[in-house]
């Protein structure tokens, strides 16, 4: 007997040490939401002096039913598939409720590398109402996405090219439509057998895994067996015991009302080579990379080089204009002289609207210094596809605090203006473009609850929104302006005359509507091909994490938004119009015009999106980003042309 229990106390021990291993392992630092979980094959735990060894349980979570076709997302459970006892709702952050997600559990559960054939996981049998919303799902395309440790399930696609890696398509659709061999009249059949593989990358040393890949293979099979349905009865199509598995869909399984629908799932596990840490590597790996690449390439080429030569071209002349503005000797001379030096007493005169221009450019200052601080966390990784959610949460909340740069912003240039009501200013920054995009974000979101869809913003949401609006934007916004306000004011380096000059007549190509045109299109050009992708992931669902380049085509926005401000603005106040404000605004936020433009011909080109609703919704979303992208490329030509400006009247000689 005590042989026996010495037996059972040597591994009883090991496993206790091995336990506390991998406590003591787990207490390891990680950023917030991608630490790594360890699974065991055989996990120990005791009733009294027994050991018993089992593998850990591996839950697979549901997410929302998402297509291309409608845009809009509903809950898994929104449809009759299977369900668990208890159905529980985990936790969404704010940017995971805007985009529409759902995540819960589901029926389908197994052990680490412990594989499964063939297990059932519910019987339903349709009537007309469970039939109609399972082929209304099928005839949109819906697709199914559920995630296990945080990995989104996807099914592999081969590539054209045998040797190259397969893409990912983000979930699995519901079923497809298709008809008999002989019949012409088209049904739908519903994918009810999906082949798990869980991919894993062991530790040799604990025995321990890691998850690195949830892959299915979706079958659409019609399920046979021997006499009355109960509890315990075997499939003929697809049984364990005589290691019969699915492999096809030879045989599917219709959508009709008064129908028998059994659905079954395999679970494989595979040993992987890929660590943890790459896991997301061939997630991210896009079927296009080589064009993607060469794309981005060719336009930084094309954008430099254009610099490059605007650059040279406005060093040069400008040097020459004030080398022979600074070697007039007399008054005369100076009267003979024609150009940007005769308007020197009309370029600081305030604008028509400066309030309005001051709102503006403050609000533009909040989207410049979001999008700069987002794209700087992206690129450091923190913002990574695994934090679902993270990416509009941070951009939402970096907005809300960036009020405090757009009230200083705003107030300073209505200081500079000679207003004195800086809380009026300070009150329509706060209230002018947010309000604008909420009352659409509004509309837009009782036309979602309209269809029932979990794309909708509950109350709750809703009322979180606003809080951050009025609780935090706004009094950020007033302190910003407060403190703008009390700074000296920025003073003009040349004085105006109380009398306006005469603006003489200008050649059709100084045409305001035209140049302000002509002004959007080079730097539409430089990111209108990150802007094909950028779609792509949003309404074609695919994952999109190239925020390096991102990065350099915002930089790039920049310096083009600003060389083209700078050499129109430069044209203008040659030919003696010192109407510049507004203009150096509109010239450069004219390319939110062809962002909706390109929009527009990306919807009829690329996206199958049918329904009326369902184009509304793009439409509206669309019109809030290009008014967004308005904001901020106005605001960045518009302080390169006051910097330019500044430099060019402070450098010659005013008698």
């Amino acid at each position: 007997m005590g042989r026996a229990r010495r037996s059972l106390l040597i591994p009883s021990l090991i496993c206790a040490i091995s336990l506390l291993l991998t406590f003591h392992n787990a207490s390891s630092f990680y950023l917030p939401g991608v630490a790594p979980e360890d699974f065991q094959k055989e996990h120990c735990f005791f009733v009294a002096i027994f050991r018993y060894q089992e593998g850990d349980l591996l839950s697979v979570k549901v997410n929302k039913l998402t297509s291309t076709k409608t845009q809009l997302p509903y809950s898994f459970y929104s449809v009759p598939f299977c369900r668990p006892e208890n159905i529980i709702d985990s936790r969404e952050n704010l940017g995971e409720v805007l985009r529409g997600d759902r995540i819960e559990n589901s029926p389908f559960t197994f052990k680490m590398r412990e594989p499964e054939m063939c297990h059932v996981a519910c019987r339903l049998v349709l009537d007309d109402k469970k039939a109609k919303e399972f082929k209304e799902k099928i005839e949109d395309e819906y697709r199914v996405n559920m995630i296990l440790d945080n990995l989104p399930l996807v099914v592999p696609v081969r590539r054209l090219e045998q040797e190259a890696p397969p893409a990912y398509q983000q979930g699995v659709y519901i079923g497809v439509k298709g008809q008999y061999a002989g019949s012409k009249d088209e049904k739908h059949f519903i994918h009810n057998h999906l082949t798990f593989t869980v991919k894993y990358h062991k530790d040799l040393q604990t025995d321990s895994a890691r998850i690195v890949g949830f892959e299915v293979m979706p079958f659409s099979v019609k399920h046979e067996y021997d006499g009355k349905w109960a509890d315990n009865t075997r499939l003929t199509t697809c049984d364990p015991h005589a290691k019969r598995t699915v492999s096809n869909s030879n045989s599917p399984q219709e959508v009709e009302a008064n129908q028998e629908i059994i659905f079954t799932y395999d679970v494989e596990f595979q040993e992987s080579d890929v660590k943890w840490a790459s896991r997301w590597d061939a997630y991210l790996l896009m079927a296009d990379d080589q064009i993607h690449w060469f794309s981005i390439v060719n336009s930084l080429m094309i954008v430099l080089f254009l610099s490059g030569m605007v650059a040279m071209i406005m060093l040069r002349t400008l040097y020459r204009d004030i080398s022979k503005y600074n070697e007039l000797e007399t008054q005369e001379e100076a009267q003979e002289e024609t150009g940007w030096k005769l308007v020197h007493s009309d370029v600081f005169r305030p604008p028509s609207n400066s309030d309005l221009l001051c709102v503006y450019v403050g609000t533009g200052v909040q989207f410049f210094g979001m999008m700069l601080v987002t794209m700087m966390f992206a690129v450091l990784g923190f913002l990574s596809p695994s934090n679902r959610g993270g990416l509009m949460t941070a951009m939402l909340l970096l907005w809300v605090f960036m009020g405090l740069f757009a009230g200083y912003s705003a107030s300073r240039l209505y200081k500079m203006f000679k207003g004195t009501e800086w809380k009026r200013i300070a009150l329509r920054t706060a209230f002018l473009f947010p309000a604008t995009v909420f009352v659409i974000f509004f509309v837009l979101n009782a036309l979602i609850w309209g269809q029932k869809s979990s794309g909708a913003v509950p109350f709750g949401t809703m009322f979180a929104l606003v809080f951050l609006w009025f609780g935090i934007s706004v009094p950020l916004v007033f302190v910003g302006s407060y403190v703008g306000f009390r700074k000296p004011t920025i003073e003009d380096p040349v004085k105006t005359n109380k009398i306006p000059r005469q603006i003489p007549e200008q050649a059709w190509y100084m045409n305001p509507i035209f140049s302000v045109l002509i002004g959007g299109i080079l730097p539409f050009g430089a990111v209108f091909i990150e802007l094909f992708f950028i779609l792509t992931s949003i309404w074609l669902n695919q994952f999109y994490y190239l925020f390096g380049f991102l990065f350099i085509v915002f930089v790039i926005l920049i310096v083009t938004c600003a060389e083209i401000t700078i050499v129109l603005c430069y044209f203008q106040l040659c030919s003696e119009d010192y109407l510049w404000w507004w203009r150096s605004y509109l010239t450069s936020g004219s390319s939110a015009l062809y962002l909706f433009l390109y929009a527009t011909f990306y919807f009829f080109t690329k996206l199958d999106i049918t329904k009326p609703v369902s184009g509304i919704l793009y439409f509206g979303y669309m019109l809030i980003a290009s008014y967004a992208f308005f904001v901020l490329t106005g605001t960045i030509g518009f302080y390169a042309c006051f910097w330019f400006t500044r430099l060019i009247y402070s450098s010659v000689k005013i008698d």
